[in-house]
């Protein structure tokens, strides 16, 4: 449970939009009093406890990473004053897509040599790959909505004054969100709308093809922080425009130097000459004597007065709201990372440097790939990267470390960032309750179990999705027993709702007995952490350390070598992938089998299946080691001694510096002064365990 709950920004606007339910018949937008969204607003921010993971760095305590979901978050941050100057999200779209990460197999470090020896290509397209599913970007509008609302106005009560927030969207429900943001920050607070070309136009049955997505500005307040941006002058414009030059060759055009409104005459090169009918001199007599004698102001061929303004002198052209020259990150991209909806850093770049000064604080809630965090580190801002996903946490951690970042990995024990992430909890949840899926039942439960005695037993199971809501309270008592009891099979007698956050025992029974209208149908609420705590994600690992001499060095380092690695979530997955693959090869044989002479004629080979083996040591399915030589409690903060990752290629990347070295299967301190205490190791789907060294 919550240790306590954070109210949220005080000079939250009346009436706002609790999109519970948008009418489509009569086409209006209806604000609904009693849902759970404003249940949830007036108890305020839940505030959990907070674990600290590693610090980094010299200056750890400037950035954060924290795994965790956003508004619990903002309770963190505002329970210890924090407040940020510019925020960032990217939240998912609600465009019905899922998100998968690709995972790719490592090469086995115990044939690098032979590897290198033979001077192989090392083709990353015919690597050994799978997917791993992320989230289901696939939503319920309304509960999208409600969903935003609260993140939204979590993200408002730790904004400074001075901070503007940039909510990245697409066609799917931008509009709708963007009558949030009006309701949260006020319309008078919003500044734009940026339109960002991510791809060019391409043919569509019907229609115009979407290539862009939209960026929603709001301020906090009129004391925001500005700088205007500018981008260089294209070819095309220096060519239309600058195409004078002077005696050094320095290119400029002739500007007018009228503005609307009518003035009195000015004094140039010695003739009082009138402005156009309905304008005035832009200048006053004392400036335009001055430019005169700068040389900054030139008569034409017709005897009217034109500044000359120099190309080298401007910063370029003023940037608008429409971006159409920063591209997205394509499959070439040196900065692509395999995430999936990852934003180019240009991107990024271009909003921290007009919306925070040097020394301020950027937050991006639904950090991603870390684009955010890496922007505003090159730019000399601090940052706090946050997400749900342990998977983001490593990819932004890891790209941090390479740029030499310092942070605190922090992880909020909220009881929804269970494993890697929320997807992957839900389905281990069915594992760990032994609930089947069943179709006759409502959606709202998980499935059912057959007890001896009560038959039909229907299981809810706490949704650990983005926009769900795994908190049982008054709010979720309601729809239980005044909707869901009702939708039950007749004859059910039992129900069994699991939780892992919950108002006191007394008060949901006490609701449950004086409410519910459904007497025969017991009501039994178990707590689900018991259940949680039986179940260890832990990697097996034999390795050996010893004291060595590379050739070469005058003194010696501790080395540790893996022998065998053993992740049996990694072989489940990767025999689901094999079962997959080899069902959908022996289809497409079939199919192939089926026109053979047409196909033989058309010159098509018969399709092939390639299993996904790993070796006896399992080497492959290591992405990352550390040493940390400072702390033996295995339960303690990491300190990272001496780290390496495992590229897709297989080369190493040493505390974070890129090298091309294959892995060769051991990682070794710098020096011997101190000795290895813990060893981590994190396998490629992203699950990290620790290990005591003897």
């Amino acid at each position: 449970m919550a240790v306590k709950y954070i109210p949220f920004s005080p000079n939250i606007l009346q009436g706002q939009a609790v999109l519970d339910n948008f009418v489509r018949t009569q086409r209006i937008l209806r604000y609904k009093g009693d849902s759970g969204v404003e249940a949830s607003i007036r108890r305020g921010m839940p505030l959990y406890e907070v674990k600290e993971e590693e610090p980094h760095g010299d200056h750890a305590a400037d950035n954060l990473l924290i795994r965790g979901e956003c508004v619990s978050t903002c309770a963190y941050l505002k329970d210890r004053g924090i407040t940020v100057d510019l925020v960032y999200i990217d939240p998912p779209f609600a465009s019905g897509a899922d998100y998968a990460k690709k995972v790719y197999v490592r090469r086995n470090p115990k044939v690098a040599d032979a590897i290198r020896q033979a001077e192989e290509e090392l083709d990353i397209e015919e690597m050994k790959t799978f997917e791993e599913k992320m989230y289901g970007d696939i939503w319920n509008k309304e509960d999208y909505l409600n969903w935003m609302y609260t993140n939204l106005v979590s993200i408002k009560s730790v904004m400074s004054e001075r901070a503007s927030i940039y909510v990245h969207l697409d066609y799917h429900i931008g509009h709708y969100v963007k009558i949030l943001m009006d309701e949260i920050f006020g319309e008078d607070n919003f500044a734009t709308e940026i339109i960002w070309k991510r791809t060019t136009s391409h043919a569509q049955k019907e229609g115009f093809a979407n290539i862009h997505d939209s960026i929603f500005v709001y301020h906090k307040s009129d004391e925001f922080t500005w700088n205007q941006q500018y981008k260089e002058h294209t070819e095309e414009h220096i060519n239309k425009y600058y195409s004078n030059e002077d005696e050094d060759g320095r290119k400029y055009a002739l500007d007018n130097l009228t503005a609307p409104g009518a003035g009195e005459a000015r004094m140039f090169f010695g003739k009082l000459i009138d402005p156009p009918a309905g304008t005035h001199w832009r200048y006053s007599q004392d400036n335009i004597d001055k430019l005169i004698e700068e040389g900054l102001i030139v008569m034409t061929n017709n005897n009217r007065p034109r500044y000359k303004r120099y190309l080298d002198t401007l910063q370029g052209s003023v940037i608008g709201g429409v971006w159409d020259d920063i591209y997205p990150v394509n499959s070439q991209a040196e900065e692509r990372v395999d995430y999936a909806t990852q934003k180019p850093i240009d991107l990024l770049e271009r909003i921290i440097k007009a919306s925070s000064d040097e020394g301020m604080l950027v937050a991006d809630f639904f950090g991603g790939s870390g684009v955010t965090a890496k922007a505003a580190h090159k730019l000399g801002r601090r940052f706090i990267h946050g997400d749900i996903g342990i998977n983001s946490i490593q990819v932004a951690r890891d790209k941090l470390v390479e740029l030499g970042a310092s942070f605190t990995r922090l992880e909020v024990n909220d009881g929804i960032s269970l494993f890697r992430n929320p997807q992957q909890t839900n389905d281990i949840l069915l594992e760990l309750t032994g609930v089947s899926r069943d179709t006759s039942l409502d959606s709202f439960w998980a499935g059912s179990i057959n007890d001896s005695q009560k038959g039909l037993v229907p299981v809810y199971l706490p949704n650990f999705l983005p926009g769900k809501r795994p908190m049982l309270d008054e709010a979720f008592l309601k729809e239980l027993v005044h909707g869901k009891l009702g939708t039950l099979p007749d004859g059910t007698r039992k129900v069994i709702v699991y939780y892992v956050d919950s108002i006191p025992k007394q008060q949901r029974e006490d609701y449950v007995h004086k409410q519910s209208i459904y007497v025969n149908i017991e009501v039994e609420f178990l707590d689900l952490k018991p259940k949680l705590d039986q179940v260890v994600v832990r990697d097996e690992a034999d390795f050996t350390l010893q004291e060595v001499q590379p050739q070469g060095q005058m003194f010696s380092v501790w080395q540790l070598t893996m022998n065998s690695f053993v992740s049996d979530r990694v072989m489940q997955k990767i025999h689901a992938v094999n079962e997959t693959r080899h069902a959908q090869y022996l289809k497409k044989l079939n199919d192939y089998r089926d026109h053979m002479e047409e196909n033989q004629q058309k010159g098509k080979k018969e399709p092939t299946f390639t299993r996904i083996d790993i070796s006896d040591e399992g080497l492959e399915t290591i992405e990352w080691l550390s040493l940390d030589c400072e702390e033996s409690d295995i339960n303690a903060p990491w300190h990272s001694s001496v780290e390496i990752k495992i590229d897709k290629t297989g080369c190493v990347i040493r505390n974070g510096k890129k090298t091309n070295t294959l892995w060769d299967g051991t990682i070794a301190t710098d020096d011997n002064t101190r000795k290895p205490l813990r060893l981590m190791v994190r396998n490629i789907c992203g699950d990290e365990t620790k290990f005591v060294i003897a």
